[in-house]
């Protein structure tokens, strides 16, 4: 016995936002740019350090260890760049310049 097809149903014709490859690209940059290099150094009173790939070396402090302070720098890293390429006019959570950058 024969059964009729179903109907077809119409799929919705909504392709996903394709990522910027500006964005993408500035993100990939920021990452491979800040990378810790060397081995941690242990100074006095409990201090230890790293150098970044970028030049700046991370630390612990009072209130911070190494690992937030690693963490925070790689998220200012991305944020420096994707800002740099964002387009002008993009609503921010931050408030930027005519540069794209952080007042």
């Amino acid at each position: 016995m024969d059964l009729p097809s179903p109907a077809p149903v119409d799929a919705p014709s909504v392709a996903p936002d394709p990522v910027s490859a500006t964005m993408h690209r500035a993100k990939a940059q920021a990452r491979a740019s800040h990378v810790t290099v060397g081995q941690v150094r242990h100074g006095d009173g409990g201090a230890v350090e790293i150098d970044c790939s970028c030049g700046m070396v991370l630390t612990n402090g009072p209130d911070w260890s190494l690992d937030e302070h690693i963490r925070l720098h790689r998220a200012e890293a991305r944020y420096v760049a994707l800002s740099r390429v964002a387009p002008a006019g993009m609503p921010r959570l931050v408030p930027v310049g005519a540069d794209r950058l952080p007042r």
